[in-house]
């Protein structure tokens, strides 16, 4: 679908467990991308470690959500990016963060964006509307 509503951006900063703001980060999202809007998402500061795969909660009683980052092509949320520092402060390496859907041709994964801090703050001052959880 081709977005041509307001631009708004949805920012991820909170760590994946010990609250709910990750998993209402992206139903949000599904929600957003079922309208006309032109949507990013930015995974920042703690936010960055949902994106590390193998994650379980099982252990923890709490709903998983990494099958849903894993359809937000499917969903045509492409716009996924993640802040670069906030992965190197972590200790991640940008090569192990989660595929957010495959590649319908080649079936290779797509990953989230890795983006600078000015990259992302350019990208703000473009939105109508910041969501931040």
């Amino acid at each position: 679908m081709a977005a041509t509503g307001k631009k708004v951006m949805v920012t991820v900063r909170k760590a994946p467990h010990g609250s709910i703001y990750v998993q209402e980060s992206i139903e949000v999202m599904f929600i957003f991308a079922s309208y006309d809007m032109d949507l990013s998402v930015v995974f920042i500061d703690d936010g960055v470690l949902a994106l590390q795969s193998g994650q379980d909660t099982k252990g923890l009683g709490i709903k998983g959500f990494m099958a849903s980052l894993g359809a937000l092509v499917d969903w045509e949320v492409t716009q996924v990016y993640v802040h670069r520092q906030s992965l190197q402060e972590r200790n991640i390496a940008e090569d192990s963060i989660v595929a957010i859907g495959k590649d319908d041709d080649t079936d290779a994964p797509i990953r989230p964006r890795v983006l600078d801090g000015a990259e992302i703050a350019a990208m703000m001052a473009a939105q109508h509307s910041i969501v931040s959880f």
